[in-house]
């Protein structure tokens, strides 16, 4: 990815009249580490490619902006993918979704199987904490998260020792498995409004 996404920030900012700095470059190795190359591309393409963007050298912000949307888009989507998984798979099963911030945010209102059960004159306060729990988390990152959200059958039989089914995969099959191989391995799950204090805090 380093390599690849030198020669194409090369080939942009000389595009640009610019030049790539040592520092710029860090930068954004940085902003883009774990991206999909091809998906960057496409991106920094669709800036300089846009009729009023494309005067202009793309910065970081304007890539991360095309790639992931707002924070408040994506939390929409999100929600609605896990609002979909909720419907059609329900509260029983034990489900990993492709991003790590839906399985913190979910974690924060309770749990899977919880969420699956809320009623429908709840669903709106349930969607907003979710979605604000969801841009905290990826507004600073997750410091962790379960590998997989636990469904009634789960909880059941762990309780009486007995196996259960694997997670039922939501979204981007080899991303929610990611998540699960990575999920689970720091011994607390930070909570959103720690991270929210923690903003606050700092800003202060």
């Amino acid at each position: 990815m380093s390599k690849r996404l030198a020669t194409t920030l090369a080939g942009v900012y000389d595009y640009y009249g610019k030049e790539m700095t040592e520092f710029t470059l860090d930068v954004w190795m940085r902003a883009m580490k774990g991206r999909d190359p091809e998906e960057v591309e496409k991106a920094i393409a669709g800036h300089i490619q846009d009729p009023a963007a494309g005067q202009f050298l793309p910065k970081v912000a304007d890539i991360i902006k095309r790639l992931d949307g707002t924070h408040a888009d994506r939390s929409l989507i999100s929600w609605g993918k896990v609002l979909d998984a909720a419907q059609r798979v329900g509260a029983y099963q034990s489900v990993c979704f492709d991003e790590a911030a839906i399985h913190a945010a979910i974690t924060d209102l309770g749990g899977w199987a919880q969420l699956c059960r809320a009623k429908t004159d709840e669903l709106p306060f349930v969607q907003r904490r979710f979605c604000d729990a969801y841009k905290a988390y990826t507004g600073r990152g997750v410091v962790a998260f379960p590998a997989m959200l636990a469904g009634e059958h789960q909880i059941t039989n762990a309780a009486t020792g007995r196996r259960s089914a694997p997670p039922v995969l939501i979204g981007n099959p080899e991303k929610a498995r990611q998540v699960l191989h990575s999920g689970g391995q720091a011994a607390q799950i930070t909570s959103a409004a720690d991270v929210v204090r923690s903003i606050a805090v700092g800003g202060a």
